[in-house]
């Protein structure tokens, strides 16, 4: 089995394992579990966009990036 292939089979077994334990919960317990991972996945969301944003400045302040309109963005998007 290939690396990747035997990772991937790790990460699918780890998820089952999740899974599974989540099913042996209470539903009350299971939609606090749903709540905690939504709040976490939020979190993790804000600071990876919080690292973007820290990286663009940085880049901005050294002169790298120019700034567009939304204009100029969105033609650039479709080009």
């Amino acid at each position: 089995m290939k690396n990747s292939a035997r990772a991937k089979s790790k990460l699918n077994s780890k998820f089952y394992v999740v899974v599974e334990a989540a099913d042996r919960l209470t539903v009350e317990e299971q939609q606090t579990l749903v709540t905690v991972l939504t709040r976490r996945m939020a979190n993790r969301r804000r600071a990876d966009l919080a690292l973007d944003i820290r990286e663009a400045q940085k880049e901005f302040d050294r002169g790298s990036l120019r700034p567009k309109t939304p204009d100029q963005i969105v033609k650039e998007i479709f080009s």
